[in-house]
């Protein structure tokens, strides 16, 4: 089994999504089929049918965090040493060349992504064009848009 990289955050989050799964959401659902079980035939029976689907998702991603967490390479970035290189963790200010707008990314692992609060995933092309570069690099990213450079401006470990 490969490790799973994710930043101290990010196992943070999936512990308690975990967790609340495991002592909410799984005991609610076990209390609808029940009462949907008490209505009589469940042959017929659109309840128990939501029920039993929705506790197939709960058990589901309950075995998904479980796998992923116990995989988990958790990395702070705050400890990271990489001499100012771009690395799994690092926060990077970019400076796009097309347009002179400042962009800032930190790459975290693929369950943190979120584009909207500057959370970029290890394995998007942006992320891998960076990876290993310095301050003052250029950096070229095959966007689906297509090819943009990017100026790295500062690499910080916070």
């Amino acid at each position: 089994m490969s490790t799973v990289p994710l930043t101290k955050r990010g196992a943070e989050l999936l512990r308690a999504e975990l967790q609340r799964l495991k002592s909410v959401e799984r005991p609610a659902v076990v209390n609808s089929i029940a009462e949907a079980r008490a209505q009589g035939d469940l042959s017929e029976n659109a309840e128990y049918d939501a029920a039993k689907e929705k506790q197939g998702f709960i058990e589901g991603r309950i075995a998904e965090l479980e796998s992923k967490l116990a995989a988990a390479q958790v990395i702070d970035p705050t400890t990271v040493e990489a001499d100012g290189r771009v690395v799994f963790g690092a926060t990077v200010e970019l400076e796009d060349l097309e347009s002179g707008k400042p962009v800032k990314y930190q790459i975290v692992g693929d369950d943190e992504a979120d584009i909207d609060h500057g959370l970029v995933s290890i394995s998007s092309p942006i992320a891998r064009a960076l990876i290993g570069k310095t301050d003052g690099d250029i950096a070229s990213v095959q966007a689906p848009g297509g090819a943009r450079e990017y100026e790295i401006i500062s690499v910080k470990y916070v």
